[in-house]
């Protein structure tokens, strides 16, 4: 007799992930490659090749797939198409992939967007257990934001809900690479981060070191970072305030930098935030990796797979 489990992939603009997740959420069989071979636009060959090889580990484990779900950085379409905002791996735009997936394997497929299904992911079986409503920003390369209100994911009209890495928190501010000015994105994404900590500096640094340097009493850098953690309150005052969620959940590289300043982070938003509206938002870091991720990839499918059951 087999058990039911899912599939979930974390599509990345380097590493894929993929993993055999069963229906209380444990992670029975994962594997990591490349999103991107030796060759250029090899990255929807490579998913589909990783997602059948853990596919067929799963009958010799006692498991059959229910379904598969994936999460892509890009906007995707309601039918599952990769929309041209797929940055870190642009070859998939335009791409079918929930339908590519689904002739490759035979069972139903769902794909969106990566921090949408990290946020059903932690709503499921994570941080936001219990929870009817989260919102999830993602701090790291871009800033991505996925939102679960009344017990469903909140997409907007046409995908484009929990794009909160473009709320603007400062006028006029810094160019940010969707074409406005002043976007969270701006101030908090590493490259973001590095690029004005490079320029302060005079010399090239990642965020990394950026960081380290502010630790390290650097008033240029520490600057960078205050403005950075500024920034961050404001964004986040735009979340507590406009949905009120009851758990507001912080991932990515640049989280984690930041988490030591969690304090500071949460007097800044007491400035701004409406009291009452904070004191019911839960503000919590995570430490996610890609053997985590691959749980929001099947929360995508076995929310799916519910919401046929209840059709």
């Amino acid at each position: 007799m087999t058990a039911r489990a899912f599939l979930g992939m974390d599509v990345g603009g380097t590493t894929t992930a993929a993993g055999l997740v069963t229906a209380t959420g444990r992670v029975v069989i994962a594997r990591r490659r490349a999103t991107r071979g030796p060759g250029d636009g090899d990255a929807v060959p490579r998913i589909l090749a990783l997602a059948a090889e853990v596919a067929g580990l799963a009958r010799p484990r006692g498991y059959r797939v229910a379904g598969i779900g994936a999460g892509v950085p890009g906007i995707v379409d309601a039918t599952g198409v990769i929309g041209g905002e797929a940055h870190n791996v642009p070859e998939l735009g335009g791409v079918p992939l929930a339908r590519l997936l689904t002739r490759a394997l035979g069972v139903p497929a769902v794909v969106d967007n990566d921090v949408n299904a990290l946020a059903l992911g932690e709503w499921m079986w994570g941080a936001g257990r219990g929870a009817r409503s989260l919102v999830l920003l993602a701090l790291g390369t871009g800033v991505g934001g996925g939102i679960v209100l009344d017990g469903r994911l909140y997409r907007g009209a046409a995908g484009f809900g929990g794009e909160l890495g473009h709320v603007p928190v400062k006028l006029d501010g810094r160019a940010c690479v969707c074409g406005a000015r002043g976007c969270l994105k701006a101030y908090v994404a590493g490259p973001d981060l590095a690029a004005e900590g490079s320029r302060r500096l005079g010399r090239p640094v990642d965020a990394r070191e950026l960081f380290r340097l502010a630790a390290d009493g650097d008033a240029t850098a520490a600057a960078v970072v205050d403005e950075a953690l500024e920034a961050l309150a404001a964004g986040l005052t735009i979340i507590v305030n406009g949905l009120n969620p009851e758990r507001l959940l912080l991932a990515g590289g640049i989280a984690r930098a930041l988490a030591p300043r969690a304090a500071e982070l949460r007097a800044r938003l007491a400035r701004r935030a409406y009291a009452g509206a904070l004191a019911t938002t839960r503000l919590r870091f995570l430490r996610l990796d890609k053997r985590t991720t691959v749980r929001g990839g099947a929360a995508l499918a076995r929310h799916a797979a519910i919401r046929r059951t209840r059709a």
